[in-house]
């Protein structure tokens, strides 16, 4: 769905990032009003897709067999739709089984009709790649840090099943009906198109079960506990021999401070939040050399664990993150099916 295609960009931000990823492994490991503000954050919706910036470019087109139109085929509603559970580690592609054993893992569903024998893919992820959407570019001549951050539906047809089984998951939930198809694939549409922000990190503030929520990602695995969500409200019965776990990226923080959007890199009177929102991002720019890489993953350590700070991007403004021991984790924790 939404097939888009660009060409290559330096991937050294990707490479940052899975640097970052696997440093935060080896650190030992609600809605409730505070203030003016309501926790966790809402994620804001447009009212549609805005237009891409031919400035972000993606080393891997997006969605490259995807209908061109983002048409999702309508099926018969007297059809047997089988759906599967799909889950494979991140950048398989590019590194195998390295991530999986850390369990960072992609996730998907996929659909067979049993009428015609076909079969398809739908998953959720970045237009521009996750280094991309989780961190901005600097820009000359703009002042303000440039984000390229959309993430899509992609619908396509075929289960690679040697992709998910080999190293992942691949296994049949359920069935539904070729009418509850179609209305699941209009609800798609409507949910890809208002809601096209990829956002990486789940802030808290502590890993205890009862600690509140700032804020939630919005990524892959999201996208398919929405549309297990929405089946289940059409009448579906999803059920797993297996456990369902997911993986989420934490930050935790004390109460974030809202600092505001853009108009902070053209103010006067912002001029050192500025440039310290900047100087952060710095640490995590596209572009860089195996040397510069090195140097800024300690840039980053000094900056997010010993001067305690993070800098937030949600909904297209700026929070400042009082960071918390253990400041990071990834889990990889059971999410029952509905």
């Amino acid at each position: 769905m939404f097939q888009y295609r660009y060409s290559d960009i330096d991937h050294s931000v990707n490479i940052i990032y899975a640097v970052l990823l696997l440093w935060i492994l080896v650190i030992p490991c609600n809605v409730s009003v505070h203030g003016t503000h309501v926790w966790p954050v809402p994620y804001k919706r447009l009212d549609r897709r805005p237009d891409v910036e031919p400035y972000c470019q993606a080393l891997y087109p997006f969605c490259p067999t995807g209908d061109p139109d983002g048409q999702i085929p309508c099926m018969k509603a007297s059809d047997t739709i089988s759906v599967f559970r799909l889950q494979a580690p991140v950048w398989e592609f590019k590194y195998g089984d390295m991530l999986g054993k850390f369990h960072i893992m992609h996730d998907a569903i996929g659909f067979a009709s049993a009428d015609t024998g076909r079969n398809f893919t739908m998953e959720w992820y970045e237009l521009f790649q996750l280094g991309n959407c989780t961190f901005p570019h600097e820009r000359e001549n703009v002042s303000a840090p440039f984000w390229c951050n959309q993430g899509a539906a992609c619908f396509y047809e075929g289960i690679d099943d040697i992709h998910w089984k080999q190293n992942g998951t691949l296994e049949k939930i359920g069935e539904i009906s070729g009418e509850m198809f179609n209305e699941m694939a209009r609800w798609v549409q409507d949910d890809n198109e208002t809601g096209v922000y990829y956002e990486t990190w789940t802030v808290k503030t502590d890993p205890g079960a009862n600690a509140t929520t700032w804020f939630e990602s919005y990524d892959c695995s999201q996208f398919v506990h929405r549309t297990y969500r929405k089946l289940f409200e059409l009448g579906a019965v999803l059920l797993s021999k297996t456990q369902t776990n997911y993986t989420k990226i934490y930050l935790y923080s004390g109460e974030p401070v809202y600092l505001g959007d853009d108009a902070i890199f053209q103010q006067s009177s912002t001029k050192d939040l500025a440039t310290d929102i900047k100087k952060f991002y710095h640490s995590f720019r596209p572009h860089q050399s195996v040397l510069e890489v090195i140097i800024s993953v300690f840039e980053a350590y000094e900056e997010t664990i010993l001067e305690k700070t993070f800098y937030l991007y949600y909904n297209s403004a700026y929070w400042k993150l009082q960071m918390k021991h253990p400041y990071f984790r990834i889990t990889y924790k059971e999410i029952p099916l509905p």
